[in-house]
C-alpha cells in the first residue's frame, strides 16, 4: 500500500513559500501553504500534517504564538513543528520556539541539503507510522474475524449435535420397540418415522459434503435440456414431509408455455426442494406456500412465497451466508444453517440467481430463483 504525506508551510511572504515549496517537492508529499497563522489554523481543522514549518516573523500571530496555539488543540499538538527564522539566534530566542513545541530552527538563507535532510526525518517517521496504524487495523480486522469464525464454528458444532441427536434417539427408541416385537399394528408407523429420520440425517450429511466440494471446486454439474413441469414434482415431493406435518396448503402456478431449462436435474432438484422446505420449516402450522414459475428472456424464474415468521430487517443481509439462520424467537425449523447457502452456490453454478424479495416479520417471506433456460 502506497501512503502519501502532507507538511504546511507558513510564511507571511508568498516568495518565501514558493521556495519552500520549490526545495520539499517531491512524490508522496502533498504541500499546503498559507500565508497567516489564522489560515494555518483553519488547515489544520481539515488536514493531518507529517509536518509544519513555521516562518517565526509574521504579523499579527507570529510563529511563536501559533506553535502555542497548535500545542494546546488536540487534533494539531502532534504535528512536528520547525521553525523558519531570519532573525538571531540566541539562546532565549531559540528557547522560546523550544518552549512552544518546536522540534528544530533552520535559518534564512535556507540551505537545501540542510531542510531537505531534516524534512526527510519526518516524512519517514510519519509514513512508519502510518503503516504501523494500517498494520494494526489490520490485525484488528483479522483478529475481529478469527473470532467471529472460532464463534460461529462452536455454534456449528452445537447445532450439528442437536441437529444429529434427535434423529438417533428416534432410531435408538424405534429399534428398541421393534426387537421387543411391538404391536403389529404400529410397526409400519415406526418404520416410516425411522426411514424418515434416516432419510433426514442422509440429507444433513448430503449438504456438508456438497459444501465441502464446491469450496474445493470439485463439483461439476451434468446439465441436461429439461422441462422445467417434467422434474418441478420431484423438487416439490423433496419439500413434501415438512409441508405436510405442519399441515401446509401449497399452491404451484405454471405457465401455458412449456420452459425448458439448461440445468442439472438433480442439482435443480436439490435447489427448489430445499427453498420450499426452508419455507416450509419457517412458517407456523396452517400455513400457506405458494411456487409460481413464469419466464423472464432468457431466464426462468421460480418463485416462492410463504405465509411464514419472516425475517428480520438486520437479519436479511446474512441469510446466504454460511450457518446463518433467522432468529425471529419462533423456533420452528431445524438445520445447520448452510441450505440457503448451499442453494445459493448451485444456482450460481448454474450461472443463475436467488434473491430474497421481500420479507415482513410475522408475515412471510418470497423468494426468487432465476435460471437459465
Amino acid at each position: 500500500m502506497t501512503y502519501k504525506a502532507k507538511f504546511l508551510l507558513v510564511d507571511d511572504l508568498e516568495e518565501n513559500l514558493v521556495a519552500l515549496e520549490a526545495l520539499l517537492s517531491r512524490d508522496g508529499l502533498d504541500l499546503d501553504k498559507a500565508r497567516s497563522g489564522e489560515d494555518a489554523l483553519e488547515l489544520m481543522l481539515a488536514n493531518e500534517y507529517a509536518l509544519a514549518l513555521l516562518d517565526v516573523q509574521m504579523p499579527g500571530m507570529d510563529g511563536f504564538e501559533l506553535a502555542e496555539i497548535m500545542r494546546a488543540n488536540e487534533r494539531s499538538r502532534h504535528i512536528p513543528i520547525i521553525f523558519v527564522t531570519a532573525g538571531s539566534g540566541d539562546a532565549a530566542r531559540r528557547f522560546r520556539g523550544y518552549e512552544a513545541g518546536a522540534v528544530d530552527f533552520i535559518q534564512k538563507p535556507i540551505e537545501a541539503d540542510v531542510l531537505g535532510s531534516k524534512a526527510n526525518v519526518f516524512l519517514d517517521l510519519y509514513l512508519q507510522r502510518q503503516q504501523i496504524v494500517a498494520q494494526r487495523d489490520e490485525l484488528e480486522r483479522m483478529t475481529a474475524a478469527l473470532q467471529a469464525a472460532d464463534q460461529q464454528k462452536n455454534r456449528f458444532l452445537a447445532v450439528l449435535a442437536h441437529e444429529l441427536r434427535n434423529p438417533l434417539a428416534v432410531l435408538a427408541a424405534g429399534l428398541n420397540i421393534l426387537e421387543r416385537k411391538a404391536d403389529p399394528d404400529a410397526l409400519e408407523t415406526i418404520r416410516k418415522s425411522m426411514r424418515q429420520h434416516l432419510g433426514y440425517m442422509t440429507r444433513l450429511v448430503d449438504d456438508l459434503l456438497d459444501v465441502s466440494r464446491i469450496e474445493r471446486g470439485k463439483i461439476s454439474l451434468r446439465r441436461e435440456k429439461v422441462l422445467l413441469s417434467d422434474i418441478l414434482p420431484s423438487a416439490l415431493e423433496v419439500a413434501a414431509p415438512a409441508i405436510e406435518v405442519r399441515n401446509h396448503a401449497l399452491a404451484v402456478e405454471l405457465p401455458q408455455q412449456a420452459v425448458l431449462l439448461d440445468v442439472d436435474p438433480t442439482r435443480f432438484i436439490q435447489i427448489v426442494g430445499n427453498v420450499v422446505s426452508n419455507a416450509a420449516r419457517y412458517t407456523p402450522k396452517g400455513g400457506r406456500i405458494n411456487v409460481s414459475v413464469s419466464r423472464i428472456a432468457n431466464k426462468a424464474s421460480i418463485v416462492v412465497s410463504d405465509t411464514g415468521v419472516g425475517i428480520p430487517k438486520d437479519q436479511q443481509s446474512r441469510i446466504f451466508e454460511m450457518f446463518e439462520q433467522s432468529d425471529t424467537g419462533k423456533v420452528l425449523g431445524d438445520g445447520l444453517g448452510i441450505g440457503l447457502a448451499l442453494v445459493k452456490q448451485l444456482v450460481e453454478l448454474h450461472g443463475g440467481t436467488i434473491q430474497l424479495v421481500s420479507s415482513v416479520p410475522g408475515e412471510g417471506s418470497t423468494f426468487e430463483i432465476q435460471l437459465p433456460i
